[in-house]
């Protein structure tokens, strides 16, 4: 990076310069930037920022959020966003944001309220002038008038919908789901489609080893290994992710020597007196390379599924073949099961090709696959679904998905996507975990619930009050003074801040 570390004694880290600094953080450290490990391997803990519990593991080249605290290992960390740069940051300014977006119950609430101020006053006008008329003392009128205008006071109807805005809002903070906008939430409630991009949301985003098959004298996950060994110094997509899911399965790797890439055919290295070559289709050509015919069955259900195969050489002979494809998110199956559990119909829409995009919706057991859709036909998809009747709910990570994610009745941007992405969802889940989608309709039920209970007890309570504070029942001998009317008044305003706080101890699917 050209500049030196420079430790800071009193808060464990260190910085060097601005632009392509590193920071050092040590064990125990909260981290102070946004950046990305170049060395050290530590487990951090995210629960502040998205609410995961575990420490989650993290080593060269995997994204760190300021505010994080480091666990037991050191990380240099170059740092990518400071100060209003930060994820950080960034979901302080969402979250502000989303509690001053105003709701359709809001604004309800604040009709209401506005509408009872006046009820307040004229029931009071027309309190005093009965009494007067009736002959009852000014005093006695004045103060069935003052009651009135006490038990009116239209604190719990004010505080009805606000209090389940501000409770709702962080409770989905806190559990990694931020709200940009109120709207967006209140209508997830009546959501029956749910609209999944493929890319970097259903899967990861990148390639990786989904089955293998291997001659009769090797496992597959000698096989894996081995060629993980082959792949390690190749920058290749597709090598890359071989290497990736070798470590997934947590394999030893053994070290090759006298790596070799064969350009637009493979590489080649040695291992262990070994000679080894990996390659698709053009290797085997090129080599004349023989593969036996329970491979060639592999290879030929791997195209069928739309996934690419390479191939793992010894001897001029295919002892393995990988079928690699975008990795599917282990978090996807359980999303899907409790979105069909909650009676929701589950669409895929992709650019990508028929015959891949069918696979992954039979493994995830996708209701509707629309595969080789266009960017900018993204979003008629979705007016044609709501053209037939559905309330959609459409979740995205790219570029691309912005325009569906505008005209979905509600977007939901995954995280880790692009920032134009995340500025056209209403909600933004920060762990890009799809599993937190049903969490969202659930959230989203009971936010509703809460306020139409406290409308409706702010509302009932002032139809039956205000009579009583005028003195309908006075005739058999039932009084309301202002005192006890002032303690009505306040008692009704507790009762709708309790029930609001009730919003917290919501089941909200997963634990966090």
């Amino acid at each position: 990076m050209g500049c030196s570390v420079i430790v800071n004694p009193f808060h464990g880290h260190s910085w060097c310069s601005p632009n392509g600094d590193l920071v050092l953080v040590r064990p125990g450290a909260a981290i102070p930037a946004d950046g990305v490990v170049r060395q050290g391997e530590s487990a951090v803990n995210e629960s502040m920022i998205t609410g995961e519990s575990r420490p989650v593991h993290k080593n060269d080249g995997q994204k760190v959020i300021a505010g994080t605290v480091n666990g037991s290992g050191s990380l240099r960390v170059e740092v990518t966003g400071t100060g209003e740069r930060t994820a950080l940051a960034g979901i302080m300014r969402l979250v502000a944001q989303a509690q001053t977006s105003r709701s359709r119950a809001q604004a309800l609430a604040d009709r209401a309220a506005f509408v009872l101020t006046f009820v307040a006053l004229g029931s009071g006008g027309v309190t005093i002038i009965v009494w007067l008329s009736l002959r009852a003392t000014p005093a006695f009128a004045v103060e069935r008038l003052v009651t009135v205008l006490v038990i009116a006071c239209p604190h719990a109807l004010g505080l009805a919908i606000p209090l389940v805005i501000a409770i709702s809002t962080t409770l989905a903070a806190h559990n990694g789901l931020l709200v940009r906008d109120r709207r967006g939430l209140e209508d997830a409630r009546l959501i029956n489609a749910v609209v999944f991009d493929k890319t970097g949301t259903l899967t990861r985003g990148e390639f990786g080893v989904v089955d293998i098959a291997v001659a009769d004298n090797v496992s597959p996950n000698e096989a894996l290994a081995l060629a993980a060994a082959v792949e390690r110094d190749s920058e290749h997509t597709i090598a890359q992710g071989v290497l990736r899911s070798a470590k997934e399965r947590k394999l030893l790797i053994p070290v090759a020597s006298k790596f070799e890439a064969i350009p637009g055919k493979g590489v080649r290295a040695t291992l262990e007196g070994r000679e080894l070559l990996i390659g698709g289709p053009s290797l085997l050509h090129s080599f004349g390379i023989r593969v036996p015919e329970l491979l060639q069955r592999a290879v030929l259900e791997a195209g069928n599924r739309g996934q690419a195969a390479i191939y793992l050489v010894e001897h001029n002979t295919a002892i393995a073949v990988f079928a690699v494809a975008d990795v599917i998110r282990t978090e996807s199956r359980e999303a899907i099961r409790d979105l069909h559990e909650r009676g929701i119909q589950v669409v895929m829409m992709t650019g990508d090709a028929r015959a891949v995009a069918e696979s992954v919706g039979k493994e995830l057991g996708i209701d509707t696959v629309l595969a080789e859709v266009l960017p900018e036909q993204k979003s008629a998809k979705i007016e044609d679904l709501k053209r037939s009747g559905k309330r959609v709910a459409m979740i995205g990570d790219g570029v691309n998905d912005a325009p569906a994610l505008v005209t979905a009745d509600v977007g939901i941007a995954i995280g880790a996507g692009t920032d134009v992405a995340v500025e056209a969802g209403d909600i933004v889940l920060v762990r890009s975990d799809p599993r937190d989608v049903p969490r969202i309709l659930d959230l989203s039920k009971a936010s509703y619930r809460k306020m139409v209970q406290n409308l409706a007890w702010a509302t009932g309570y002032n139809v039956i009050a205000i009579p009583l504070a005028a003195g309908v029942l006075a005739r058999w001998g039932i009084i309301l003074s202002p005192a006890i009317g002032a303690v009505l008044m306040s008692v009704s305003t507790v009762i709708v801040a309790i029930n609001a706080q009730v919003l917290r101890r919501s089941h909200l699917g997963r634990a966090a």
